[in-house]
C-alpha cells in the first residue's frame, strides 16, 4: 500500500473516532476486494458452464456447478456472522480468504464433474464469510448516516462482479480454458491478504463466548434438504425423481422438520447464531423478506439470460457476456447514486419500493422476449432490471444495520446476506426447474413426429452445446429454438409476481432515521422505531 503509516493507524482506531473520507477509502480497498472474489464466482461459472459440461460428460448436474457454491455461501453466512462478532472480523475475514483460494485452485485442477462441485462447495465455505465479514467491517468503522455512500459502493463491486463474471467466463473459456475462471480468483485473493493485513485491525472485545455448532448443523442440513428437492425435483429420467416420489416427500418432510428443530433450538441456546429477537424488528424482517426475492429474481436472471443469448441469439460465450453490460450500468449507476442520496438526505425507504417496482417491470417484459427481440429491446429490459436490483440490494443492508444494536451488527448483516443468497440457491434450482419442465413439453409440441423420441437428447443439447445445436437440420433448429423461448419466457413470467411480492414486502420498510454513531446504547421499540424524543445525538441508541 502506498498509503502513509499515520493514515493506516488512523485507519485502525477505535470506531467512535470519525475517519476521514480518504482513510476509510483505504479500509475499502481491502474489503472491496474480498468482496469481489465471492460476487465474481456467483456468476462467473454462467458462460462458462455449456463448455464445463461438454468438457465432463456431467449435464445431468450442471446446475449443481452454482447450486454448490449458493448453498455452502448461504449455509456458513450466518454462522460467519456469529463468530466475527465474538472473535474479531479481520482474522475470520482473512480466514475465509484462505479458504476460497484453496478451493479455487482445487476447482481449476478438477477432473470430473463430482469433483469440481465439491470444490465449488468448499468456495462457498469462503465466500460465505467474505460477503459477511465486508458488510460487516465497514458498520464497525461507519455510522449509518454516512454509510449510504460507501455502501453505493459496494453494491457498485456486487453489480459489476456480477455481469462482469459472465464476461470474464466467457472470454477465459474461448482465448484460454474454463479452469481460469477459477485460477484468476489466486492474485485478486492474494492482494485481498495483503492489504487487510495492513489496513484492518481487529475491535472485538474479549469475552466468554460459545458458537452453537449444533444449530449450524441443523440449518445446513435442513437448507440442503430443501434445496435438495427443487433440484431434483420433476426429472423422472434417471436424473431426478417425480414431484409425488417418496424421495421428494422425505427430503420435503426432513428439511421442514430439520428447520423447525434449528428455529427451537434458537430460542433455547445461550448465544443463538439467529437470534430471534431481531425478527420482531419490523425493519429486520421487511428487509431480509424482500432481500431473499429479489435474490431469487436476480440470480433467476443473470444465470439464464446468458444461456438465452447463446442458444437464440447464436452469440459468443464472450458477446453474451458483452450483451448483459446494460445490466450492470444499470445496477452500477442506480447503486452508487442511491448511496449518495441516501447520505445526503438521511432517507431511504423510498429507494427499495421504487426499485422493487422496477425489477418487477423488468421481469415482465423479459417475459415478451422472442427469436426476433432486436438488441435496443433487449438493452432496455436490462438497463431497466439493473436499475431496480441498484435500488434494492444496499440499502437493505444498510437500512437492517441501522435498525439494530451494535452487538447484533455481524449476526444482522449476515443475516441479510443469509436471506439473500438462499433466496440466489433456491431461485437457481426452482427457475431452472421450470425451464426443463417447460423445455420438454414445449420441445414435444414443435418438433417433428419422427424427432420426439429424442427429446431429452435435444433439450441435454439446447442448455450443454449451443454449438451442436447449430448444426441441426433447420426444421428441427428452429423448433428447438422457438421452443427455449417460449421457456425461458415461463421463467420471467414465474419471476414477475415473485418480485411483485417484494415490492409489498418494501411497502412494510420503516423509515427509521439514519444515526451519526456507529454504536448504540438505548432501546427501540420492537418494530425498530425510534422511543419518542430520541434525538440524533444519540443516534437513535438501541
Amino acid at each position: 500500500m502506498s498509503a502513509p503509516t499515520s493514515e493506516l493507524a488512523a485507519a485502525a482506531a477505535p470506531a467512535e473516532i470519525p475517519m476521514t473520507h480518504r482513510q476509510v477509502l483505504v479500509v475499502f480497498s481491502g474489503l472491496m476486494l474480498g468482496m469481489l472474489l465471492a460476487a465474481l464466482d456467483q456468476s462467473v461459472v454462467a458462460t462458462a458452464l455449456p463448455t464445463i459440461a461438454g468438457d465432463f460428460h456431467g449435464l445431468n448436474r450442471l446446475t449443481w456447478v452454482v447450486t454448490a457454491y449458493l448453498l455452502t455461501s448461504t449455509a456458513s453466512a450466518p454462522l460467519y456472522g456469529k463468530i466475527s462478532d465474538l472473535y474479531g472480523r479481520k482474522r475470520i475475514f482473512q480466514f475465509a480468504i484462505v479458504i476460497f483460494l484453496a478451493a479455487s485452485a482445487l476447482a481449476g485442477l478438477s477432473q470430473n464433474m463430482n469433483e469440481l462441485i465439491i470444490f465449488r462447495g468448499l468456495q462457498g465455505l469462503g465466500a460465505g464469510g467474505l460477503m459477511v465479514l465486508a458488510m460487516s467491517i465497514i458498520g464497525d468503522v461507519v455510522s449509518p448516516a454516512e454509510r449510504g455512500r460507501y455502501q453505493g459502493y459496494f453494491g457498485a463491486v456486487f453489480g459489476v462482479a456480477s455481469i462482469a463474471g459472465p464476461l470474464l467466463g466467457g472470454f477465459l473459456v474461448e482465448s484460454i480454458s474454463w479452469r481460469w475462471i477459477f485460477y484468476i480468483n489466486l492474485p485478486i485473493g492474494a492482494a485481498a491478504l495483503v492489504v487487510t493485513s495492513i489496513v484492518l485491525k481487529d475491535r472485538a472485545e474479549r469475552r466468554k463466548h460459545s458458537i452453537d455448532y449444533l444449530g449450524s448443523l441443523l440449518l445446513v442440513g435442513g437448507v440442503s434438504a430443501l434445496l435438495l428437492v427443487t433440484s431434483l425435483g420433476g426429472s423422472p429420467d434417471g436424473y431426478g425423481f417425480p414431484w409425488a416420489s417418496w424421495q421428494l416427500i422425505s427430503m420435503i418432510v426432513a428439511g421442514a422438520l430439520l428447520i423447525g428443530l434449528f428455529v427451537l433450538r434458537q430460542f433455547k441456546t445461550a448465544e443463538p447464531i439467529v437470534p430471534m429477537y431481531l425478527f420482531k424488528k419490523r425493519v429486520f424482517t421487511a428487509s431480509n423478506a424482500a432481500g431473499f426475492i429479489i435474490g431469487l429474481a436476480m440470480f433467476g436472471a443473470i444465470i439464464y439470460l446468458p444461456v438465452y443469448l447463446q442458444v437464440v441469439k447464436g452469440v459468443s460465450p464472450t458477446i453474451s457476456g458483452l450483451e448483459l453490460l446494460p445490466l450492470m450500468v444499470g445496477l452500477l449507476g442506480a447503486s452508487i447514486w442511491s448511496g449518495r442520496a441516501i447520505t445526503k438526505r438521511g432517507r431511504y425507504r423510498i429507494f427499495p419500493i421504487i426499485g422493487t417496482a422496477l425489477t418487477t417491470v423488468a421481469m415482465a417484459l423479459l417475459s415478451l422476449l422472442s427469436p426476433h427481440s432486436s438488441e435496443l429491446e433487449i438493452s432496455a429490459f436490462l438497463l431497466l432490471l439493473g436499475i431496480g436490483i441498484g435500488l434494492v440490494m444496499q440499502v437493505l443492508v444498510l437500512a437492517v444495520q441501522n435498525g439494530v444494536d451494535y452487538k447484533d451488527l455481524g449476526t444482522a448483516t449476515s443475516l441479510s446476506s443469509f436471506f439473500r443468497s438462499m433466496g440466489g440457491a433456491f431461485g437457481t434450482a426452482i427457475l431452472g426447474a421450470v425451464l426443463t419442465d417447460r423445455l420438454d413439453g414445449n420441445l414435444l409440441a414443435a418438433l417433428p413426429p419422427a424427432a420426439r423420441p429424442h427429446i431429452h437428447q435435444l433439450a441435454q443439447a439446447i442448455v450443454g452445446s449451443p454449438a451442436a445445436l447449430k448444426r441441426l437440420p433447420a426444421p428441427i433448429h428452429a423448433a428447438a429454438i422457438q421452443a427455449y423461448v417460449h421457456s425461458i419466457d415461463t421463467v420471467f413470467v414465474v419471476a414477475a409476481p415473485i418480485t411483485f411480492v417484494a415490492f409489498l414486502f418494501s411497502l412494510l420498510l420503516p423509515e427509521i432515521k439514519l444515526r451519526r454513531t456507529v454504536r448504540t446504547e438505548k432501546a427501540h421499540g420492537s418494530d425498530g422505531q425510534a422511543p419518542e424524543g430520541a434525538g440524533l445525538a444519540e443516534g437513535l441508541m438501541i
